[in-house]
């Protein structure tokens, strides 16, 4: 059986914001009913501060914390174009350094 490490070159960490928690919720229940991520972790309340056509902008919204695998990333990223009502939405991967070997085992089972 392959370790936390080995697993983990599969698996991403993907982070997408929304305007409020109900899209957040939305977006989350689609992905996850495409079988597109495995979970999605809606985080309510949070605040951005970004540079947005030469502003400095502040908003508060809600944050998906997606588990997919990087295999699905491609279609994670055209679902968003699809759904999100951002004209950019965020879509940022990140590869974990580990991942126990039998939550791996299920989010890859989630996804195929």
């Amino acid at each position: 059986m392959a370790d936390g490490s080995e697993l983990a070159s599969e698996m991403r960490v993907v982070l997408v914001t929304a305007p409020d928690p109900e899209t957040a919720t939305k977006l989350a229940r689609e992905l996850v009913g495409r079988r597109i991520a495995a979970c999605v972790n809606v985080v309510d309340g949070v605040t951005s501060i970004y540079r947005w056509r030469g502003a400095v902008e502040e908003a508060r919204e809600a944050l998906l914390v997606v588990k997919t695998t990087a295999a699905r990333y491609p279609e994670l990223e055209r679902a968003l174009v699809e759904l999100h009502p951002y004209e950019l939405p965020e879509c940022i991967a990140l590869q974990p350094a580990a991942v126990a070997p039998k939550y791996a085992a299920w989010l890859a089972g989630e996804v195929s």
